[in-house]
């Protein structure tokens, strides 16, 4: 094709890359060959920086160059245009900008084993000062794709002292940049931080040795700006989901958040926050690993707190409090401290699990006690040690004696005749407990709770049929490894579990018998 004639009559270029850019499904490095035969890459860049007044070609052009460059194909010819990607990255165009940092994206995901020649493109392009200056000023997209560019980048080791440079005067390291920042730039470059941290366990070795997390503790203890504070803790709460950042984050971070539940003056959205970040955290059996338990209790210790002084207004604060409890309480070690703590902070959720006029805060307790009792944790973690045991037999009879239920078979069995959702919770709570033998004998004094774990139509949704059957099994479990199965009186209990066990979750028919079909002959 004529280079020039593409230019001058850009309407077939743009019909041909729109079609491109539309087609339906994934497309092979032989369509995309096709294409560039037809509109060479030269052609296609020339008209995307000379034609940008032609209604629609820049969009156009935009979306065909992204389909082309996602191929093996495609990205084998980005080394040839690198010229290209270093213009586009400081164009004033959002979308070119965008485009520019995910064809870098594809340039480093599909370079296979020649990793120093990759690098060495990029540093000689100049290209890493580029994306963090897309990461600060371009838009939301151009900023995403830049740190989506940056991750790929740091996933070779030779960028490593490109990305981290061991001179930390350096204008880009990222301390540097970030003081330079607007706030946005600086949520912005911690957002970068934490997507790096989150790699592996080697990245975030070195950024927490390069005190970079401190720029994300600093910006959350600046609560001139609660929108920013907010971000940033939204961002710490991302790190505690990583599975290798307990190991790091353990060793600052709890006091941050000590001062933060504590602060009165600080705002209710913050404090809850702070709250979910804590529970998260605590909630990993490895943190205990990297934090000593006095630290631990503090936390919880503040936490039990706050609960004591929020008043019924307070109904978001204290649903993520008893959130964060529930999650301390999922861990065994966690469970341990909320229960063996002086007074113990499973205290609250307990009584709160069974308030029927609780609402939204019930709801969140009975979850957290189903944590608590083990729920989710394996079967040889749902029993605790001696005294941990005895404060949650000990809270839960308190707290019967103090209703007008009086057993706790008698609060378990309100709880499931709540509710679809407070139902779901019941189960939860049912399954962890049953396995104490206190517990089981009080679940089968009350025939009321058997028949409803029992009852294949006592739930009409898929995720509470199987929280009622998990329910049921585990009742069965403990009943037929208890001394109780050899009790007479009990036989008729065990025969139903039993059978409900053998029957599966969901509801099906015992019998499916032929039924006779009668007809009227048919008359002429």
């Amino acid at each position: 094709m004529d280079e020039e004639f593409a230019l001058d009559d850009p309407t077939q270029l743009l019909d041909s890359a729109s079609d491109f850019a539309h087609h339906p499904g994934s497309l092979n490095d032989a369509a995309v060959k096709d294409f560039l035969d037809r509109f060479p890459l030269p052609v296609i860049i020339s008209a995307l920086q000379t034609k940008s007044d032609v209604p629609g070609l820049e969009n156009t052009l935009v979306a065909c160059l992204e389909r082309v460059f996602k191929t093996k194909y495609g990205a084998s010819l980005i080394p040839q245009y690198m010229t290209f990607v270093q213009v586009g990255l400081k164009a004033d165009s959002q979308i070119v900008r965008c485009l520019s940092c995910k064809t870098v994206s594809s340039f480093l995901k599909n370079f296979d084993d020649k990793s120093i020649y990759a690098i060495k493109l990029i540093i000689d392009c100049d290209i890493y000062p580029l994306l963090l200056d897309c990461l600060i000023n371009g838009d939301e997209q151009v900023a995403t794709a830049a740190i989506d560019a940056i991750k790929n980048l740091a996933q070779f080791p030779e960028a490593m002292g490109i990305i981290f440079p061991s001179n930390i005067n350096e204008a880009k390291h990222l301390g540097n940049v970030a003081s330079r920042c607007s706030s946005l730039g600086r949520v912005r470059v911690l957002s970068l931080i934490v997507k790096l941290f989150s790699i592996s366990s080697s990245i975030a070795s070195v950024i927490y040795n390069s005190n970079l997390l401190s720029l994300l503790e600093a910006e959350i203890r600046n609560s001139n700006d609660t929108l920013v504070t907010l971000s940033a803790l939204e961002l710490l709460y991302e790190l505690t989901e990583v599975q290798h950042g307990a190991e790091f984050l353990a060793r600052t971070t709890l006091q941050l958040l000590h001062s933060i539940i504590s602060n009165s003056s600080m705002e209710s959205i913050l404090r809850s926050r702070a709250l979910m970040i804590s529970g998260r955290l605590l909630s990993k059996e490895n943190v205990y690993m990297f934090v000593d338990e006095p630290s631990a209790k503090s936390l919880i210790s503040a936490i039990d707190v706050r609960l004591g002084l929020l008043d019924s207004q307070d109904t978001d604060e204290r649903e993520s409090a008893l959130e964060a409890l529930g999650g301390i309480g999922s861990s065994i070690q966690g469970a341990v401290l909320l229960l063996t703590s002086f007074p113990p902070a499973a205290r609250h959720i307990v009584h709160a699990a069974f308030d029927r006029q609780g609402g939204g805060k019930q709801l969140a307790a009975l979850h957290a006690l189903g944590n608590i009792v083990g729920e989710n944790r394996p079967e040889d973690g749902v029993i605790l040690n001696g005294d941990a045991e005895e404060s949650l037999r000990r809270l839960v009879y308190e707290v019967a004696s103090e209703s007008s239920k009086l057993t706790p078979s008698g609060l378990l069995l309100s709880v499931l005749q709540q509710a679809a959702e407070f139902r779901l919770a019941g189960y939860r709570v049912i399954t962890g407990l049953v396995a104490r033998v206190w517990c089981l004998m009080e679940i089968c004094s009350k025939p009321e709770i058997i028949n409803m774990v029992t009852d294949p139509t006592a739930e009409t949704t898929k995720i509470a049929m199987e929280a009622r059957y998990n329910c049921c099994k585990a009742i069965h479990r403990s009943f037929m490894s208890s001394k109780l199965v050899s009790d007479p009186a009990l036989s008729a209990i065990a025969g139903k579990l039993q059978e409900a066990v053998q029957r599966g979750p969901y509801l099906v028919r015992k019998h499916t018998e032929a039924t006779p079909v009668v007809m009227t002959a048919e008359r002429f």
